[in-house]
């Protein structure tokens, strides 16, 4: 019989198995310092019971495996889908251990280092002269990013202002871009930021992309010229500059910011469980070691600051807040960090309803909608959240393509059926703000 189905009071009599386990696998290997991935897999199991369930929290927790969804393994319950990125080292003997088990998974990345070869065109010669040779088809690295800023402030220059809001904690820039017609005229403005947590690539190369088809289709699509003639977009193409930086160059899977800690080696934080909503409170860690580590205080980041600063400042005529991640396929709306309905919920239900099914109408990718607590699990100390107890009354965060087939690996062919669904649901909320709500 397996031990799984047991009651809860017969757990214990399987745990020696575990420990066994953990001591064969030994922890120390989970971390790839080396950070080739030849041989990693990553797999999904769907936990049958509590039993499993706390099985499965009791492994991971001693392994530190990289845990692709949920974000955190106390989120980790009967039915969750979870995806584990395990060590070539480590995967032998738990999968072997889940056999054991009768735990049932299913490998969803065979080899993990294939996987980032062929999702990516590793072409050495990337053109960033002008807006029409830089290619939005593949995956930038941050001074990519940066120089491309640079370029369309310079030759742009009636429709793109570029500014910076302060620096990381390693002292890089965090600059902005200002998107939309000049006037004297009060202008509403939206806020949107890409690249909060530094492996969903996608989210980045969808900031770039909406600039590029805002650009291209400003004086031939009539919806666009609506857009930037009556509202202001802020952009914010890479939030986590150091984390996005250090996924380029060290550790392709790195999700948090890279402030240290003073009593522990273990670098960054959680760029979104650090603001101050319920900050650290269902859904954050405390520990500086997990992904999800809320920080030592709220807004203790500086990129979080800055941005909180800002949209303090900008609050009166900042009327929607989109933020990008991967992966999942959601549109999420507050609250995260409680089952409760926001006082404006029908328009932005409305919104949502309306931008998912626009979202549809390119390639049929479907999308799930509504609080964020309810849709994908409750977290406390988001952005999104922060931004609506702010006064803003739109605030969205998308989870972008896919639901795990190739996870925070999204291969640069689906860069632009991805971005171009994406932009249909933006626009469909952003042109929601210019009419009034239903």
């Amino acid at each position: 019989m397996n031990f799984l189905e047991k009651p809860r009071s017969q757990t214990a009599a399987f745990l020696p198995l575990c420990w066994l386990l953990l001591k064969l696998l030994q922890p120390g290997h989970s971390h790839l310092y080396n950070n080739r991935y030849a041989g990693d897999k990553v797999i999904r199991l769907i936990p049958k019971t509590e039993e499993e369930a706390y099985a499965l929290k009791e492994i991971y927790h001693r392994l530190k495996v990289d845990l692709w969804q949920p974000s955190s393994i106390v989120y980790v319950s009967e039915g969750t889908v979870t995806d584990v990125h395990i060590p070539q080292k480590a995967s032998q003997g738990l999968l072997a251990f889940f056999q054991e088990a009768n735990i049932k998974y299913k490998i969803l990345i065979e080899d993990l280092q294939k996987a980032l070869e062929n999702g990516s065109s590793l072409q050495i010669q990337r053109n960033r002269r002008s807006l029409p040779e830089y290619n939005y088809e593949i995956y930038h690295s941050l001074e990519e990013i940066q120089s491309w800023m640079h370029h369309l402030n310079k030759t742009h220059s009636s429709l793109i202002q570029m500014f910076s809001i302060g620096k990381s904690s390693e002292g890089r820039s965090l600059f902005i871009l200002k998107l939309g017609r000049r006037s004297r005229a009060y202008k509403r403005a939206v806020w949107i930021d890409c690249g909060v947590h530094a492996r969903e690539w996608i989210g980045p190369a969808f900031c770039q992309w909406f600039v590029r088809e805002a650009l291209l289709t400003y004086r031939s699509d009539p919806a666009m010229k609506k857009l930037l003639n009556h509202l202001y977009f802020y952009i914010m193409p890479v939030f986590n500059v150091d984390g996005y930086h250090f996924s380029w160059t060290h550790d392709r899977f790195w999700r948090k910011t890279r402030s240290r800690n003073s009593k522990f080696h273990c670098r960054g934080v959680d760029a979104n469980r650090n603001w101050k909503v319920k900050w650290c409170d269902e859904g954050a860690s405390l520990h500086p070691c997990d992904d999800t580590y809320c920080g030592p205080f709220p807004e203790s980041e500086p990129e979080v600051k800055a941005v909180a600063n800002f949209l303090r400042k900008h609050r009166k005529h900042i009327k929607a807040y989109l933020s990008f991640h991967a992966y999942a396929q959601m549109l999420l709306y507050p609250y995260s960090y409680k089952y409760a309905t926001i006082p404006n919920f029908s328009c932005v239900e409305s919104a949502a309803f309306k931008a998912v099914k626009a979202l549809r109408s390119a390639y049929g990718i479907r999308y799930r909608y509504g609080p964020a607590s309810r849709t994908l699990y409750v977290s406390s100390g988001s952005s999104m959240d922060w931004a609506y107890k702010n006064g803003i009354p739109y605030a969205f965060a998308f989870e972008l393509r896919d639901t795990g087939h190739f996870g925070f690996l999204l291969p640069e062919m689906l860069i632009r059926p991805t971005c171009t669904e994406t932009m249909l649901a933006v626009k469909n909320i952003t042109m929601h703000l210019l009419k009034k709500c239903p």
